[in-house]
């Protein structure tokens, strides 16, 4: 097997799952640019992985592992700015009162905040389900933990999220 021959194979792994790689790094640092670095970063750490991927997880659970790892370590050595998310850019507002437009921001602020105050393993779980609609079976070989201690991080990330939530003024 030829490097080109790998070389091109990977490029058509990394078309296919540029998008979600680089939203579910944006889930953990709120941040396009820090995400985009997060998410190339993923990449090369593939690449370089890539003859050690032995093809007992499905790709796409390999690099979100490496993606949430490196997530997960980055945002924890530096906590990081927030910045809107994605979708309230292309939402037309211009029929709305100016008031909604700005509790709908101010709220989408917190739920990113309350998201980033999470523990590691509950936040990483409330990304991918929520997020990503992975299931808990998927986010269990992702996390290399059990489908129980999944259920349980997604439930205790839930109620963890109201109690912040709920004491946001």
């Amino acid at each position: 097997e030829s490097v080109a021959g790998r070389r091109e194979a990977f490029d058509v792994i990394v078309e296919r799952h540029r998008r979600s790689i680089y939203q579910v790094c944006y889930r953990f640092v709120n941040n396009h640019e820090d995400a985009s670095d997060l998410a190339q970063e993923v990449f090369v750490r593939a690449w370089r992985a890539l003859p050690r991927f032995k093809g007992d997880a499905a790709l796409s659970t390999w690099l979100y592992r490496i993606a949430v790892n490196l997530c997960l370590n980055r945002v924890s050595a530096k906590r990081l700015e927030t910045e809107p998310i994605e979708s309230d850019r292309f939402e037309d507002t211009s029929l709305e009162d100016p008031g909604a437009e700005l509790m709908r921001t101010e709220r989408a602020a917190a739920v990113r905040r309350a998201i980033a105050a999470l523990p590691d393993k509950q936040r990483a779980a409330l990304i991918l389900r929520v997020y990503h609609d992975l299931s808990h079976r998927q986010i269990a070989d992702v996390l290399g933990s059990s489908v129980g201690a999944v259920k349980a991080n997604f439930f205790h990330a839930l109620g963890n999220l109201k109690k912040i939530l709920g004491s946001e003024p």
